[in-house]
């Protein structure tokens, strides 16, 4: 089972992921900030629906459609701003996660180095 993540940790180019981290969390953040920025208070476009000649809806009718649709719009925009902040927030941990990786990348290299001087440090101290 742990043979498919190694393959899958050694494909990934950690490179790149490193390289594009930065602007994967600029580019969240943007949206998150256009996002605060657009005031509700600007309708989206309305089509027009044509009803029929015969048949006019009374106003209470009128009435509780317009209610129902603008809990519609607001429930929409409100799933809408959790959306784009669950975007920034993964942006963020992604960029956490890279940092992780790349120190762990690190401090694996130092190891290895420290093992590798170490069985050499032994060898030459059994032949010797």
């Amino acid at each position: 089972m742990a043979i498919p993540w190694l393959v899958a940790l050694k494909v990934i180019p950690w490179g790149d992921v490193i390289e594009h981290a930065p602007k994967v969390l600029s580019a969240a953040r943007k949206l998150l900030e256009r996002q605060r920025a657009q005031t509700p208070a600007t309708p989206p476009a309305v089509e027009v629906i044509e009803m029929p000649a015969g048949e006019t809806p009374s106003l209470g009718e009128l009435t509780n459609r317009l209610i129902v649709a603008q809990q519609q719009i607001h429930h929409q925009a409100q799933a809408q701003e959790q959306l784009t902040q669950t975007v920034a927030e993964l942006a963020e941990q992604n960029a956490r996660l890279v940092t992780a990786v790349e120190a762990l990348r690190v401090r694996t290299r130092l190891l290895l180095w420290g093992f590798s001087v170490l069985a050499l440090a032994l060898a030459w101290m059994a032949w010797a």
